[in-house]
């Protein structure tokens, strides 16, 4: 006897998951074909150990850019996550990546774009979420 497909979301169509009709980014979809060559040539896959980051960001780091900056510097260093301003006039930044990665938007974080003045910048772990995208929230 024959097992039947997964479904999800209430597919009608059996065998259709949800994972397949979401539309896959540019930068994701090249980086998952760079993996897979990899692993055709016989390399082994890289599996870096990913972690979250949450950084506050205190000073006079709202009015000046420093979101739509630290967006792009983020997306510079392939991290995923986001960043808002808070309401006490700090900012947060929510990021996921390589250790290293991580360590250098922490330091950037600390000068941040021309304009900024930042007094400190604490951070916390978080669980990683695997997002594959980074923005600016409201």
């Amino acid at each position: 006897m024959e097992k039947p497909l997964p479904r999800q979301m209430n597919s009608q169509a059996p065998g259709w998951l949800f994972a397949d009709m979401s539309p896959m980014t540019r930068s994701s979809r090249a980086a998952r074909l760079r993996e897979w060559r990899r692993v055709e040539r016989g390399e082994p896959r890289s599996t870096p150990h990913i972690e979250r980051w949450q950084l506050i960001v205190r000073g006079r780091v709202q009015g000046v850019g420093y979101r739509a900056s630290c967006c792009q510097k983020a997306k510079q260093l392939d991290l995923h996550g986001w960043v808002r301003n808070l309401p006490d006039g700090c900012v947060e930044v929510q990021a996921e990546g390589a250790v290293h990665l991580l360590t250098e938007l922490r330091l950037w974080c600390e000068h941040g774009p021309a304009g900024a003045e930042v007094h400190s910048v604490s951070h916390a772990h978080l669980a990683p979420s695997r997002e594959d995208w980074f923005e600016i929230r409201a």
